[in-house]
């Protein structure tokens, strides 16, 4: 499956579709990016006259990317035969060091610490555009086909 494919398989549309492409996958990991849209709906109130990235959108998108996206790869022969995928995060612990504003393309790099029961955990990281660390954490979720 490559990243295209994943991506259409994302239970997800906008405007809460935080990928726009995928740069690497593997069984033990994946990276991609997504750039953070001036009119997108979370910017009119947060904050004021200065807008900034809410930190569960940002979350979100490592979870998107990093998580779900490494699920559907990792499921790919299930997904091929037209199941539908069922997803549940299970636990998120993240690290917030700087603010990502409007129009700022991130990146999410994401590392498979384990997937066992469909239960899948990854050490993810976001970068900005000047490679410096806007969040990381550890995101667990469930990934199941019907």
């Amino acid at each position: 499956m490559n990243s295209e494919q994943i991506i259409n398989n994302l239970p997800y549309a906008p405007p809460f579709l935080f990928v726009d492409a995928l740069t690497e996958i593997s069984e033990n990991g994946v990276s991609g990016n997504y750039i953070f849209k001036e009119e997108a709906f979370f910017y009119k109130g947060h904050f004021k006259e200065n807008p900034i990235t809410p930190g569960v959108i940002l979350t979100e998108t490592m979870a998107q990317i990093g998580v779900v996206c490494l699920g559907i790869y990792l499921l790919q022969d299930e997904i091929v035969l037209k199941r539908k995928l069922q997803i549940a995060l299970t636990s998120n612990q993240t690290d917030f060091y700087i603010p990502v504003l409007p129009n700022e393309k991130v990146t999410v790099i994401s590392e498979k610490e384990y997937f066992r029961f469909n239960k899948l955990k990854c050490k993810v990281k976001m970068m900005n555009s000047k490679n410096e660390l806007v969040c990381r954490g550890t995101i667990s979720g469930m990934i199941l086909t019907k």
